[in-house]
């Protein structure tokens, strides 16, 4: 007489089936494939709360300024020179090079207004002295400013570069002499730009990511030649802070743990 467990059917211990491996690899690679575009699509939606939040609210917040004071930012209110920083402009030099050419090409300009410390890799050093500190002059103005990193930090921002590692972005503005490489008038100087922030702002502001045209330009990159194509932005998330190469088109050392490279960026502001 047989028992009970001899009685009872076996079951098929024979695995998964191709088909069924097939469809978990499949599921698997569709998993894969979403958290990759998802990361990119959380990344172009951080850059543009950069632009609506940070960077156009202090554009809005400058603009706000002078038309309260009707002057730029560290201007004189009884003799305006309409160029930020105009109170410490060298008046002297101005005369000399209307004598000598006629242009203010030759003329030095002003110092940038900050707050706290210039921004890395700026090309112009900032003015001293806490009555010429960006804050201090927008708050004296009673001008709100955007909330930026946290209270005393409005001038900054905090993100996450491509690699998960932390930049921080930075205000300044300044007066470009005529012909100055990136334009001149009175400028937002944007420090703490990844290259492919850099390109997505300018996408969005000018319509197309070029370092030498439209109000949105690279630093230091002379826009000296009509009727051309423009030029890339330099470097890539390839290249590591603080790196010396900065060709847009080769690679660097793409090391995941590093800081990825920043430029500087040029906003010409409307008045």
């Amino acid at each position: 007489m047989k028992s009970f467990f001899e009685n009872k059917p076996r079951r098929n211990s024979s695995g998964f089936t191709l088909v069924e491996m097939a469809v978990v690899l499949v599921i698997i690679g569709l998993i894969l494939g979403a958290v990759s575009i998802g990361k990119d699509v959380q990344r172009n939606a951080e850059y543009a709360k950069i632009k609506q939040k940070f960077v156009d609210q202090w554009a809005v917040s400058y603009n706000a300024y002078v038309q309260r004071t009707g002057y730029p930012l560290g201007d004189m209110q009884q003799e305006p020179r309409y160029m930020v920083n105009g109170y410490n402009y060298n008046i002297n030099a101005a005369a000399d090079a209307v004598v000598s050419g006629g242009n203010m090409v030759a003329v030095t300009a002003p110092l940038a207004i900050c707050h706290g410390a210039q921004g890395p890799y700026m090309e112009r050093d900032m003015q001293t002295g806490t009555e010429f500190d960006l804050r201090n002059l927008m708050q004296r103005a009673g001008v709100r400013m955007p909330p930026g990193r946290a209270e005393g930090r409005e001038d900054r921002y905090v993100y996450l570069d491509s690699n998960g590692n932390p930049q921080e972005i930075q205000v300044c503005f300044q007066w470009n002499n005529p012909e100055m490489p990136e334009g001149a008038g009175n400028v937002m100087v944007i420090t703490g730009l990844t290259p492919d922030l850099a390109r997505s702002l300018d996408q969005m502001i000018d319509g197309k990511p070029d370092a030498r045209e439209g109000v949105f330009r690279m630093q230091n990159v002379e826009n000296s030649t009509a009727n051309v194509a423009g030029i890339e932005w330099e470097a890539n998330n390839t290249y590591e802070y603080g790196s010396s190469s900065s060709a847009a088109t080769t690679m660097g050392r793409e090391r995941d743990e590093d800081q990825v490279q920043t430029v500087v960026a040029i906003y010409k502001m409307n008045q």
